[in-house]
C-alpha cells in the first residue's frame, strides 16, 4: 500500500525504544514519521542527532517525532546508547522496531527498486485529525535536512490557521500569499482596491498579505 496527501493516515501499533505505541494516540496532535535505512549507520547516526537537538522546537509545534526501521527493538536500543555514549545526545523520542516491514509496507516506505531489504528517509506529516498533509522522500545515500522539515511543519499550521498559502522559500515571519480570487467580482477588488483587504498586489492573481493572520 502507498499512501498519498489528504488521505486518513492508516493506523498500527507497534514496539517502539519507549514501549507499545498506537498510532491513533496520538490524534490531536501533529506527527513527524520518519523512515531510517538502518541502525549504526553513518548517515542515519547525524539525523538522528540533528531530530534530537530540534526535538524541543517539534515540540513546540505540539508535534511528535517518531522513528521508525526495519532493525529489531535491541538493535534500536543498542544504537541509541551508542548515540548517548558517543555524543551525550539522547535520542527523546520512539523508534519503531518493524522487523517483518508492516508498517514499512502499509506506508509505502520501501523503494523495491533501490533496496528490498531497507526502508528510504520517508517524512510523513500527519496532522491532529490524522490526515496525511505533506510527504518528503529522500534517498538511501543522503540525510534530510531537519531545519526543512521543521519550515514546512510551520507552513503548513500557518496556512491552517490564518487561510493564506505559502510563497517559494518562504520562512516563519516573512509575507505569506492568499489564493487567486474566486469569482470576477473579488478580482475586480483586488485590481480596484487591493489596500481594503489588506493585501500588496503584484497583479490581481498574486498578492502578498504581511501578516498572515
Amino acid at each position: 500500500m502507498n499512501v498519498s496527501i489528504g488521505m486518513k493516515a492508516p493506523d498500527f501499533t507497534a514496539m517502539t525504544t519507549f514501549g507499545p505505541l498506537k498510532l491513533s494516540d496520538y490524534k490531536g496532535q501533529w506527527v513527524i514519521l520518519f523512515s531510517h535505512p538502518g541502525d549504526f549507520t553513518p548517515v542515519c547516526t547525524t539525523e538522528f542527532i540533528a531530530f534530537a537537538q530540534a526535538n524541543d522546537q517539534f515540540e513546540a509545534l505540539n508535534a511528535k517525532l517518531i522513528g521508525l526501521s526495519i532493525d529489531s527493538n535491541p538493535s534500536h536500543l543498542a544504537w541509541v546508547n551508542q548515540i548517548r555514549l558517543l555524543t551525550g545526545v539522547q535520542i527523546p523520542f520512539p523508534v519503531i522496531a518493524d522487523r517483518m516491514a508492516e508498517v514499512a509496507n502499509l506506508y509505502g516506505m520501501i523503494a523495491p527498486d533501490v533496496n528490498k531489504q531497507e526502508t528510504v528517509r520517508n517524512v510523513f506529516f500527519i496532522d491532529p485529525n490524522q490526515i496525511i498533509r505533506a510527504i518528503l522522500v529522500y534517498p538511501l545515500t543522503n540525510g534530510r535536512n531537519i531545519s526543512e522539515i521543521l519550515r514546512l511543519l510551520t507552513a503548513l499550521q500557518t496556512t491552517d490557521k490564518c487561510g493564506v498559502v505559502t510563497p517559494a522559500n518562504w520562512v516563519p515571519g516573512s509575507p505569506a500569499m492568499v489564493p487567486p480570487p474566486g469569482t470576477y467580482n473579488q478580482s475586480l477588488e483586488r485590481i480596484n482596491a487591493p489596500e481594503t483587504t489588506d493585501l500588496n498586489c503584484v497583479d490581481w492573481f498574486w498578492c502578498y498579505k504581511n501578516d498572515p493572520c
